[in-house]
């Protein structure tokens, strides 16, 4: 499993979440809302520091990372995090190998 933040998307957290070189952002599972990947859950954001990272990536400076207890949610797949091209905001996509 990985996680690829694209230049765009990192850019919106960075001014969205006031995030900056050394800061953390965690994606979570959270119970409802939409997903193609788990029924009845999706993914949440919150800008916290990591207690037992399972999966991370680096994108000027900012951590973006997973959870060990997070990743069962994922089933396998990559997470790409990309900048929607219409609504300017973060789209997240599920692919596997």
């Amino acid at each position: 499993m990985n996680i690829t933040i694209k230049d765009d998307a990192a850019a919106w957290y960075e001014e969205e979440m006031d995030l900056s070189s050394g800061g953390y952002l965690r994606f979570f599972v959270r119970y409802g809302g939409f997903s193609t990947v788990q029924k009845g859950f999706s993914l949440g954001v919150s800008k916290e520091e990591p207690d037992h990272i399972g999966i991370k990536t680096e994108k000027n400076g900012v951590t973006y990372y997973i959870e060990e207890k997070d990743i069962w949610y994922f089933d396998g797949h990559d997470l790409i995090v990309d900048l929607h091209p219409v609504a300017h905001e973060p789209e997240l996509k599920y692919v596997k190998d």
